[in-house]
């Protein structure tokens, strides 16, 4: 199965909330005010945000004025090339090796699952990846991180309960050194109840990252679930504070309908989403892609 295919498959229930509606505006006749109130609450109820809504209603009317369409057929293709525009403004990061991703989150967002699906993907383009374990608070979490790292078949550097988590990236880095390592994978704590302990230890990991790995491509990623919605924005600002979030990994996209917080991510935080959860397999982590993922939403065949 390709990558079109499964991104279109994951989003089908994203599909069925959004395209539905949109292609019952698209079927022709004259454009009408009504048309472009339906239109916009149609955006505003598919998770896509009020800020992001006006922005595109705002492109989409500019691009129908200069063009001098009159029809809503013609419509749709400007809408769909308006939200690969939004997707494509926020550039992806480029990898160097070795290469260091740091993963954050709040508890629950399946960031566990993504490491392990990040490490197998990286592998089986031939990368030597290392997990380091660097959630040391979470009971268990080194435990469910070693499963999915054997699945992998990548290496995991982990402490016991309760270390210090920067002692466990430490000794990650010197092993990723020491073997000439192409990609590190950090775990982090998801625990928000204490922020500044929590910001505190996120800027002193990536101060050891910096000191053993000066070589290195440092990238920090935060791991967000689809299906929590508008709420997945408000999480990235948190992490914002402690570290600069370079990308987006967005979980369990295949189980939500609310697969339009993709473009409200685009269009308020200006981060790229990186990755996108489509699945439940190991494999089921893939590349994000701006056209498959509105030829998806908006129900392309």
């Amino acid at each position: 199965m390709g990558i079109f295919s499964k991104i279109k498959q994951g989003l089908k229930r994203t599909k069925e909330a959004i395209a539905y509606k949109l292609n019952k505006l698209f079927t022709g006749g004259v454009l009408t005010d009504d048309f472009y109130d339906e239109l916009e609450e149609t955006l505003l109820t598919s998770d896509i945000g009020a800020e992001t809504t006006e922005n595109i209603m705002d492109r989409l009317k500019d691009e129908i004025d200069r063009q001098h369409v009159r029809d809503t057929a013609t419509v749709r293709d400007i809408l769909k090339n308006i939200l690969v525009e939004l997707l494509e403004e926020n550039e992806k990061p480029e990898y160097g090796y070795p290469l260091v991703i740091m993963l954050s989150g709040v508890n629950g967002v399946g960031k566990t699952t993504a490491i392990g699906k990040l490490a197998k993907k990286f592998k089986s383009q031939g990368k030597s990846v290392t997990i380091a374990a660097a959630d040391t608070f979470r009971a268990a979490a080194a435990d469910q991180l070693t499963v999915w790292a054997e699945r992998a078949g990548v290496r995991i550097i982990k402490h016991a309960e309760g270390a210090d988590p920067a002692a466990v990236v430490y000794d990650a880095a010197q092993s990723v050194k020491s073997k000439n390592g192409d990609v590190l994978l950090i775990d982090t704590a998801g625990r928000l109840h204490n922020k500044k302990n929590l910001m505190e230890e996120l800027k002193k990991i990536a101060r050891v990252v910096g000191r053993e790995l000066p070589n290195a491509t440092v990238l920090n990623y935060i791991v967000l679930d689809a299906t929590t919605g508008q709420n997945a924005i408000s999480q990235v600002d948190i992490f914002n504070e402690a570290i600069d979030i370079d990308g987006i990994i967005l979980t369990k996209l295949d189980g939500t309908a609310k697969g339009g917080v993709v473009l409200a991510i685009a269009g308020e935080l200006s981060v790229p989403v990186v990755y996108v959860g489509v699945g439940e397999g190991i494999d089921d982590l893939e590349d994000f892609d701006a056209d498959d993922f509105v030829s998806g939403i908006m129900g392309d065949e």
